[in-house]
């Protein structure tokens, strides 16, 4: 018997934090891999920067009597590539969120920016509008690999972009990618060399997948296989926990103090506002947790930004939500937060997690659920176990 059975008291709105998402729909070109909300910023799809704008704060306000009077713990500006932003709409968003959102002095605000848009005026700007937090999509260093993917940037322009940004920022993540076309081991050890050599305080490094709506998915290119795939993975984590980074998420690694708010709040269910085309919310209330989706094209959500499609999520779907969020993190979480998160008893996953444990997957030691080394490796075949 897995003792997890007590019974926590009945959750509060108040122990929930409340982040802020803003999603910029535009990219100079949408990359091959992608299978964000991204639009070319050309033609008639092209960035309308003072309607869209205005079209995000209508959202917002429409967005304030359900979260009124909670604070926002960070703001995260993603895309799309939002640093194909002026550093004066910048400014006018955070002004505007600030006028109409209680946030806490402490808040981490990231913005999204690619190599290939950098500009070292703009990245002023944006630090003197509130920016505190800056990241890059680096991918890699190696220009072969750079055009494989369809990135727009060389590794010079990487390594200018990283200069550029620490001259504003102390709080710097770079992007990467491994398992990249034709790549062998040592060409993706020198991509996290390289990174590690920059001084930036955290690192993301994802496997390349192939995911569906992609010109990758409809034309594959040559990629590693599973064991040389996994072999660059041990690398990774290996290397980069020789140069002091810890490995506090699947693809997330950070140096002491480094950590992403924002992303954690995510991972350990905590709300969420989305404001933006295409954009999502996780709202709690004392009805349970509902969920919100904006108007995916930018055009439609110019035309109509305050109509979003609302469900709510049922209880039966609610340990699997959480779970695919929580056991992401390599600590795991606290017992209780499952309670106090989706106000649903610990029994309502006794089973599922005595089968995952049983089959060397799952840690319920310490007052904590935690994924196992296997449990990270497999983390889809763990979060089947709940879903």
């Amino acid at each position: 018997m897995i003792p997890i059975l007590a019974v926590p008291p009945a959750p509060t709105l108040q122990g929930i934090p409340l982040a802020l998402y803003v999603h910029w729909p535009w990219c100079v070109r949408k990359c091959p891999y992608c299978d964000f909300n991204s639009h070319d910023s050309v033609g008639k799809d092209a960035p309308q920067e003072a309607a869209y704008l205005a079209a995000l704060i209508a959202d917002l306000e429409a967005a304030l009597p359900v979260i009124w009077g909670r604070p926002i713990v960070s703001v995260f500006i993603g895309g799309g590539t939002p640093s194909l932003m002026s550093g004066e709409a910048v400014d006018t968003l955070l002004a505007q969120l600030r006028m109409r959102l209680p946030l806490l002095p402490e808040a981490e605000i990231t913005l999204e920016a690619n190599p290939g848009t950098v500009e070292a005026e703009r990245f002023a700007a944006y630090r003197d509008a509130g920016v505190n937090r800056l990241s890059l999509g680096i991918q890699s260093f190696d220009d072969r690999k750079l055009a494989a993917l369809g990135r727009i940037h060389s590794g010079m322009d990487a390594r200018r972009a990283i200069e550029i940004a620490q001259r504003h920022f102390e709080r710097i993540n770079l992007d990467l990618m491994y398992a990249l076309p034709e790549q062998t081991l040592a060409e993706a050890r020198r991509d996290i060399d390289s990174a590690v050599a920059t001084g930036a305080g955290h690192l993301s490094a994802y496997h390349l997948t192939l995911e569906p709506n992609t010109q990758f998915h409809h034309a594959p290119p040559p990629l590693p296989d599973d064991d040389l795939a996994a072999d660059m993975q041990d690398m990774v984590e290996a290397s980069l926990a020789a140069a002091g980074f810890a490995h506090y998420e699947t693809s997330a690694f950070a140096r002491p103090g480094q950590r992403c708010q924002h992303n954690l709040n995510y991972w350990s269910f905590g709300d969420y506002l989305g404001i933006g085309a295409g954009a999502h919310s996780k709202i709690s209330d004392h009805a349970g947790i509902r969920r919100e989706a904006r108007p995916r094209h930018p055009k439609d959500y110019l035309a109509d930004p305050v109509t979003r499609d609302r469900r709510r999520v049922a209880p039966a779907d609610l340990p699997g939500e959480f779970m695919m969020n929580a056991l992401r993190l390599v600590d795991g979480v606290p017992l209780g937060l499952f309670s106090e998160r989706t106000g649903l008893p610990l029994s309502a996953i006794e089973k599922s997690a005595l089968a995952a444990r049983c089959a060397g997957l799952l840690d319920v030691t310490d007052g904590r659920l935690r994924p196992t080394a296997q449990g990270r490796r497999f983390l889809n075949r763990l979060l089947q176990y709940f879903l």
